[in-house]
């Protein structure tokens, strides 16, 4: 399997660089996985395509402001860092620009000082591990001085950096937004769960694993970052109900998808547990937890389209991409949605 299959042809012009006004005025593209019909829609259509009984699974995790902007201790020269995840206690990896500056030992301050990162650890592809040296509250210092991380194809300036969290992101840690969460308003969700539809959430906690590019040509070799996922007992719960009586699971982005998938997959059940997962899901997979996804545009050749394909099937995926481009839906992070059922 070859990764340029996954490739397809989208006019600049259809990425979306800033978010709609109202959330739920986006597109919404339903996508039928067994028969490959296609309908248009808007996000807000999505409550009368969920039916009673039905279970939506949500990724609560809120996005730091973890894009950071420093100078080099010794010599003063500029350093971007993206805070990717926590190690451990005050231990971070992070993708270092221009990594080739960042050597072990290498001090780099940002704020005056504020906050210092100090490199432990040197790592492929531009990441470095560091040990952050401040005083006070971490996610205070990042409020102030670090930026909401957008991803590089959108150059338009955030106005309101709320509008890179979900509505309900609650557990910070993020280095991306779970950007097919941000289609939902409280009010919707309230329309949701009086029609009978189980809201419940999961956290994983998004990093490089879910943007990194695929660098090889063949699927197989790519090797995905791990992620940290966690799931209460009250989620477990209700989705091992939905389960044993049969109905379905509908999960919200491909981060809960992967955090699903890989609870089922390790413990053939959902239960109360945490842990990293570096789950890569393309055509061939099986899947054993969910039955339907609510999700974004992906990247061309990237590991999310190859997720979306593995589930509707690639044939389907690729002419839903097709018909999506015709029609001028606006695709990626601030883009519009598609529901696979």
């Amino acid at each position: 399997m070859k990764t340029a299959d996954f490739d397809y042809y989208l006019p600049e012009e259809l990425i979306a660089q800033t978010p709609l006004e109202k959330r739920d005025n986006s597109r919404l593209l339903i996508l039928d996985k067994k028969t490959g019909n296609i309908e248009h829609k808007h996000f807000n259509n999505i409550i009368d395509y969920l039916d009673k009984g039905d279970v939506l699974v949500l990724n609560d995790t809120k996005v730091m402001p973890a894009r950071l902007y420093g100078v080099k201790e010794d010599t003063s020269a500029g350093i971007e860092v993206l805070m990717l995840k926590e190690i451990e206690k005050d231990t971070w990896e992070c993708l270092c620009k221009p990594a080739k500056r960042v050597k072990i030992g290498t001090i780099i301050n940002f704020g005056d000082g504020r906050l210092k990162a100090k490199c432990i650890d040197v790592k492929d592809e531009g990441i470095r591990v560091f040990e952050l040296i401040y005083s006070g509250i971490l996610y205070e210092i990042l409020d102030s001085l670090g930026e909401m991380p957008l991803p590089p194809y959108i150059h338009e300036k955030l106005k309101d950096k709320d509008r890179y969290q979900t509505v309900y992101a609650k557990n910070i840690g993020s280095a991306a937004a779970p950007t097919a969460g941000l289609h939902f308003t409280n009010e919707l969700l309230d329309k949701i769960k009086d029609k009978g539809i189980i809201v419940t959430y999961i956290t994983l906690h998004v990093g490089l694993g879910t943007f990194r590019p695929v660098s090889v040509d063949d699927v197989t070799s790519h090797k995905m970052h791990s992620e940290f996922y966690q799931m209460d007992s009250d989620t477990a719960d209700i989705l091992n109900k939905a389960k044993s009586e049969g109905r379905r699971i509908i999960s919200v982005g491909t981060t809960s998808t992967r955090t699903l998938e890989t609870i089922m997959s390790l413990y053939n059940e959902f239960k109360e547990c945490s842990g990293w997962t570096d789950i890569f899901i393309y055509p061939g997979y099986e899947f054993k937890a969910i039955n339907g996804l609510i999700t974004n545009f992906h990247l061309p050749k990237s590991t999310l389209i190859m997720l979306v394909s593995a589930l509707a099937g690639k044939d389907n995926i690729m002419k839903a991409y097709r018909e999506a481009v015709d029609k001028e839906y606006r695709f990626f992070s601030f883009g519009d949605s598609m529901f696979i059922k």
